[in-house]
């Protein structure tokens, strides 16, 4: 990790080789809690435009709205598909204030997209106060984890709330999950509580930092160490890993070399790559890769690569060379839109 110039830096190295970037330069969006007043209702798009303080309005697509408790239908049970099917204009109107969550950041001429079927991330499970369902997340294979997990789940479930067992949940207590609960809890408790005070539209729970975000979401067991490279940081990181992961709090190294840590670690050139639109491959192949508002296009080619025995060999090596450094550029450049 580096900090520097107000700007946090995040590379994930696996066997050596950068596999994940992340940076912070400003407060993040997506992930926090707005009280917003819808503006717009527009039933040929089954959406509607909601004003959360942003430079532009937000878009909340039917499909991502509870109904009120007032409802006949109970929140619990209603499927997006069940939404899709009631008008919008049954569900909100305009001025009506609302409670949204940013599900995916402002981009070019759009606006934030939001939902009102807001989560809280914690280190072992997702809390949803509108919820009632309780899962367990598909990364859990062993059935017996699985059923063990449920098990607590059923007993730890507050009511009236959703529960989703995250894949940081093997091996773990009732107690520690427990834990996590009850501090999500009041979180919740927390941002209902501003809400009622503040004046929409404005902001009511910002999501955590990259830092923070870290430590929870990807500093795990399978991590060797975590370097950080200001003395300053390294106290913020050991305080949140006492916190939420103190078995891991040893794994965490203050980086003092006069050499940059992201040069130390061959970081920077990788970084300089992912500004080009051409990726090499070993074998001489290379990819082209052009990100679009709607979608992400990737074309392999074979390049200097031309092979010793067949075509067909030729381009079998090339594409399964191309689908390992495919999956890497994916994660590399967080593009998870349509490809």
């Amino acid at each position: 990790m580096n900090s520097a110039n107000r700007e946090t830096r995040i590379a994930l190295l696996e066997d050596g080789k950068l596999m994940e970037y992340r940076v912070e330069r400003e407060e993040r969006v997506v992930g926090s809690i707005f009280k917003g007043i819808v503006q717009n209702v527009l039933p040929g798009m089954d959406a509607a435009f909601v004003d959360i303080g942003l430079e532009r309005n937000a878009f909340l697509y039917v499909g991502d709205i509870v109904p009120e408790e007032g409802d006949d239908t109970s929140p619990a049970s209603v499927k997006r598909s069940e939404l899709r099917r009631r008008k919008i204009k049954e569900l909100i109107k305009p001025g009506q204030e609302l409670m949204v969550q940013v599900t995916k950041g402002p981009r070019g001429t759009k606006g934030a997209r939001v939902t009102t079927r807001i989560s809280l991330p914690g280190r072992y499970v997702v809390l949803v106060p509108e919820g009632g369902h309780l899962g367990v997340s598909r990364k859990v294979e062993d059935r017996r984890e699985r059923d063990r997990l449920r098990r607590i789940g059923e007993k730890v479930l507050p009511e009236t709330f959703g529960l989703i067992m995250r894949t940081e949940c093997e091996g773990r207590t009732e107690a520690e999950l427990r834990a996590d609960i009850q501090f999500l809890q009041q979180l919740w408790s927390q941002v209902l509580e501003a809400a009622k005070k503040l004046r929409a539209p404005c902001v009511v729970h910002r999501d955590q930092t990259l830092l923070y975000r870290t430590i929870r979401d990807v500093f795990g067991d399978e991590i060797d160490r975590l370097v950080i490279d200001d003395p300053d940081e390294y106290e913020k990181v050991s305080l949140v890993a006492s916190m939420v992961a103190p078995n891991l709090k040893d794994k965490i190294v203050l980086y003092d070399k006069d050499e940059p840590v992201f040069d130390h670690y061959n970081i920077e050139k990788d970084l300089d790559d992912l500004m080009e639109h051409h990726v090499r491959l070993r074998s001489g192949g290379y990819l082209v890769i052009d990100q679009m508002e709607a979608l992400t296009a990737i074309d392999i080619n074979t390049g200097k690569q031309v092979g010793t025995k067949s075509l067909n060999d030729t381009i079998l090596k090339t594409n399964m060379e191309a689908a390992d450094e495919v999956c890497r550029q994916l994660r590399l450049r967080d593009m998870g839109e349509l490809l």
